[in-house]
C-alpha cells in the first residue's frame, strides 16, 4: 500500500490518519466558541493568520467532551473543501507506512467509530483503525442528513 498514516490516540484508542490528509500538527492555544455551531464544533483559533474551525473528536464521535479548560490541546490541521479544521486529539504519537489496504472491520464497534471507519490496516507496531478525516469533520450531522 505505501500510504502514510498519521498514527494518533483519540479516546484512548490508537487510530491512523491518512498523512496525506494532515497539513501539520500544532499545539492549540486559545478558543473562541461559536454559538449556534454543531456540538462537535469546539470553536475557533488562529494559526499564521488563518481561522481554523475546531473539531472535538471526542464529540464528533459520541464519546464525551473533551476538556480544553487546560488551554493547550494536541491537533491535525486538515484541509477540506478549501476550508481549514484542526481536530482535537489526545496525542500525535508517529507517522507510520500502511502495510495493507484497509480490511473490513469483523468486530462490532461504536456507533461513532462505525461512522468515521475506512476499515483496519496493518502496520509495524500492529493493526489500527484507519479514520475518514470528511466523517470525523462533519460528526454526527452527516448521520442525520443520510
Amino acid at each position: 500500500m505505501n500510504e502514510l498514516l498519521l498514527v494518533v490516540t483519540i479516546a484512548g484508542e490508537r487510530v491512523a490518519l491518512p498523512a496525506a490528509a494532515v497539513e501539520s500538527v500544532v499545539e492549540l492555544e486559545a478558543l473562541i466558541s461559536v454559538p449556534r455551531a454543531a456540538a462537535h464544533v469546539a470553536g475557533l483559533s488562529a494559526l499564521r493568520s488563518r481561522v481554523l474551525t475546531v473539531i472535538d473528536c471526542m464529540r464528533s464521535l459520541e464519546l464525551g467532551e473533551t476538556d480544553c479548560s487546560d488551554g493547550i490541546r494536541e491537533a491535525a490541521v486538515v484541509e477540506l473543501d478549501g476550508h481549514h479544521y484542526a481536530l482535537i486529539v489526545d496525542l500525535v504519537e508517529d507517522v507510520l507506512e500502511a502495510l495493507s489496504d484497509p480490511a473490513p472491520m469483523r468486530a462490532a464497534m461504536a456507533t461513532g467509530w462505525e461512522r468515521v471507519s475506512k476499515g483496519m490496516v496493518e502496520t509495524e507496531v500492529g493493526p489500527l483503525l484507519l479514520v475518514d478525516v470528511a466523517a470525523l469533520i462533519a460528526g454526527t450531522e452527516a448521520r442525520a442528513a443520510a
